[in-house]
């Protein structure tokens, strides 16, 4: 059974810094990008970040640019979100996804696993 699981979430102030971590079972990280997307009631789920497996080529969306960072560890099936200079808008739940290969791709329907998300709450 694919499954991703999202850990690392939680309530910071702003300014502050969280790191999210995905841990991927069996064969479901080789040879696939990977990406990070977020969502907030009411709205749709939106790109966040993009690494590819190869190269480790990556991609952000503006909103994140310089301050958000993706990495990945192979060995370890692992792909992390570093977020810093956190800001209220960047509140929503967090969902790490497989994508259907191996390039840096945004919209969700390039996407066919996801993980459970987790809560980032920014907020004094």
């Amino acid at each position: 059974q694919v499954q991703l699981v999202e850990s690392g979430g939680g309530s910071v102030q702003p300014g502050g810094s969280l790191r999210l971590a995905c841990a991927a079972s069996g064969r479901t990280f080789s040879s696939y990008a990977m990406g990070w997307f977020r969502q907030v009631p009411g709205k749709e789920r939106e790109f966040v970040a993009v690494i590819t497996w190869s190269a480790g080529r990556t991609y952000y969306a503006d909103s994140v640019k310089g301050r958000f960072t993706i990495s990945r560890d192979n060995a370890d099936n692992t792909v992390f979100l570093q977020m810093n200079s956190l800001k209220p808008e960047d509140t929503a739940v967090y969902y790490c996804a497989r994508a259907k290969s191996d390039l840096l791709v945004t919209m969700t329907s390039r996407y066919d696993v996801w993980g459970q998300g987790t809560q980032v709450t920014v907020s004094s």
